[in-house]
């Protein structure tokens, strides 16, 4: 489990950070500022040249801040989204219902950012119990984009499928009461786990 939050931790530094210092108005051209140390630790993360890390380097809390909430985020999922819509463009389905589409549930259809802020995006260390805590509230905000796509997917025909490395046993209820309230509904399974298995909700 903790082999899975790290990587979990490695793929929201990685899509938070992939374009942030193209755009950050705040970068100075030097390359002395903590940003540029994130690049490389970035580029060292990706190599996997940087092992057992746990926490985000605290040099570059501000600069996944800005990234998350300053709207590079949300441009990056629009344009994510629109190059999926050209793929689907290019699919002719065969009508034989047997078209899957997969979405992760934490941070492709939810938004745990208000979490993450409290973690110091990454800066601390993963709190199972913190992260259980705030799955349970429900609260989690659909992104926009994704919810779209979603619908699309179900409306052309594909059967969607949803997974999640939640526990079912403490989170299932509010993990799909937090999907029916954010717009998720028609989805054709929920895998969640259940201890060290997978759990299939049909």
């Amino acid at each position: 489990m903790e082999g899975y939050k790290r990587v979990k931790l490695l793929l929201i530094f990685l899509i938070i950070s992939s374009v942030a210092t193209s755009a950050s108005p705040w970068l100075p051209m030097d390359g002395n500022y903590p940003g540029s140390y994130c690049l490389s630790w970035r580029l060292a993360i990706e190599t996997n040249n940087v092992r057992a890390w746990r926490t985000v380097p605290i040099q570059c809390m501000r600069y996944v801040e800005v990234y998350m909430l300053a709207g590079q985020y949300d441009r990056d999922v629009q344009l994510i989204v629109e190059q999926i819509r050209v793929y689907l463009n290019e699919i002719v389905l065969p009508g034989d219902g047997m078209d899957a589409w997969i979405f992760d549930v934490d941070d492709t259809c939810f938004s745990n950012v208000f979490y993450y802020r409290l973690k110091r995006y990454g800066c601390d260390p993963y709190d199972p119990t913190g992260f259980r805590t705030w799955a349970m509230k429900g609260e989690s905000p659909a992104i926009q984009p994704v919810l779209e796509l979603f619908n699309e997917l179900i409306e052309t025909g594909f059967k969607v499928i949803l997974v999640t490395g939640r526990d079912e046993e403490t989170l299932g209820q509010a993990t799909q009461e937090n999907l029916h309230n954010q717009g998720f509904t028609g989805y054709e399974r929920l895998i969640m786990r259940l201890g060290s298995a997978l759990l299939i909700f049909l």
